[in-house]
């Protein structure tokens, strides 16, 4: 029997609202009836990820430069989407094109995961990409300088051992793909 009950929003209000971040303050009654006036919300676009795997059984990650960290991260690509434009399917694949310049000839999805739904609105939409082959060069964003690196499915497990692969999106996509690697 679950007694839980949702948090009631009794105002809300957008604090900032500028095309690359959006937070709102929303004033909530918790279930005990207590009012908190200053719970911020992440308002962030979905993100769709794609886990790409070529006929030699090697991932495809890349290699970019994360400013808020001010880190260089090994990563499956992956990107925002607006929904009402675009399918999170297109945009992975979009991504992956984009990113590293490869096309799938399998693909599927695997998985919806939340990044942090304590404090972000978002979900991850997770993809298994097969059979993928080098179509083209890369298509990179202004922000974007990314290295594509190829590494043996065998490898992956003690990368992130290692802490070589260690943002939780990836890791947790590697986790649920490589139980699907099976097309």
């Amino acid at each position: 029997m679950n007694n839980l009950k949702k948090w009631k929003i009794l105002k809300s209000k957008m604090v900032l609202a500028h095309p690359w971040c959006q937070v709102r303050q929303d004033e909530i009654e918790l279930p005990n009836g207590k009012i908190i006036d200053d719970y911020f919300v992440s308002i962030k676009p979905d993100v769709a990820m794609i886990l790409p795997i070529t006929s030699n059984r090697e991932i495809i990650f890349v290699r970019q430069y994360r400013h808020a960290v001010g880190e260089f991260f090994l990563e499956l690509p992956a990107g925002n989407f607006d929904p009402t434009k675009e399918s999170a399917e297109l945009a992975a694949i979009r991504e992956l094109t984009e990113e590293t310049g490869y096309i799938p000839h399998e693909f599927k999805k695997i998985g919806t995961l939340y990044d942090k739904p304590s404090k972000d609105t978002n979900k991850i939409h997770l993809f298994l990409a097969g059979n993928v082959r080098k179509a083209g060069e890369q298509q990179l964003d202004i922000t974007e300088e990314i290295e594509v690196i190829l590494i043996p499915v065998e490898s992956v497990l003690e990368k992130i051992i290692q802490g070589e692969i260690a943002v939780a999106g990836t890791v947790a996509a590697l986790f649920l793909g490589l139980k699907f690697l099976t097309f």
